[in-house]
């Protein structure tokens, strides 16, 4: 149980990447006085975690919907999840890449904050494949969501403190370690694909 809890918020904190997103939040919020950047913050972090409930919740249920089974969607997930992962191993930084989409007088609570650093797509995945219903009680579905706003939490508090870490680690710093989350993300992406074909097969 306490290895399930443990794959389960390094892959939740691998996706959403609570360490890569306060360098973009720096980079967003660099205008902006201190009370508007945390009101910002707060904003970001709100509206990505009712993204990610509404997929933990529904996200299901759409797929069922479309006919598309979850199976085929653990598999396409975890290739997708993969090319996400290596893309943050080997591409642009995921804090390089996002600052790049950063746009003068827009939301930028919204875009790039909350999507896509936050709940990117890859977090959008992940939520889904780790509460499926085939595979989980409701109980445990209601611990992973306990889990995401958990990293949740970490996201917001990392951009509130996104000024003095900043000084500690620096841009650099930020990207080693989403580099890092990138590679255990590749090896659980490995893991859904392996064990979705063997169910298929």
């Amino acid at each position: 149980m306490t290895e399930s809890l443990l794959n389960e918020f390094t892959t939740l904190f691998a996706v959403i990447d609570p360490v890569g997103t306060f360098p973009v939040f720096l980079a967003a919020t660099a205008l902006h006085s201190k009370a508007e950047s945390r009101k910002i913050a707060f904003r970001a972090a709100l509206i990505a975690g009712l993204v990610l409930l509404f997929f933990a919740l529904a996200g299901q249920g759409l797929l069922e919907y479309l006919e598309i089974p979850l199976l085929v969607f653990q598999i396409s997930g975890g290739v997708i999840l993969f090319m996400f992962a290596l893309t943050m191993i080997f591409g642009e930084s995921k804090p390089e890449d996002e600052i790049n989409h950063i746009e003068k007088k827009k939301d930028i609570a919204v875009y790039p904050i909350a999507i896509p650093s936050i709940a990117s797509p890859g977090a959008i995945m992940a939520i889904v494949l780790l509460t499926d219903t085939n595979r989980h009680s409701w109980d445990e579905q209601f611990v992973t969501i306990g889990l995401m706003l958990v990293v949740l939490g970490i996201t917001l508090a990392l951009m509130l403190l996104a000024g003095w870490l900043k000084k500690i680690i620096g841009d650099s710093g930020a990207t080693i370690i989403s580099r890092i989350m990138g590679l255990l993300l590749a090896a659980m992406a490995a893991n859904f694909i392996l064990s979705g074909l063997k169910e298929y097969f």
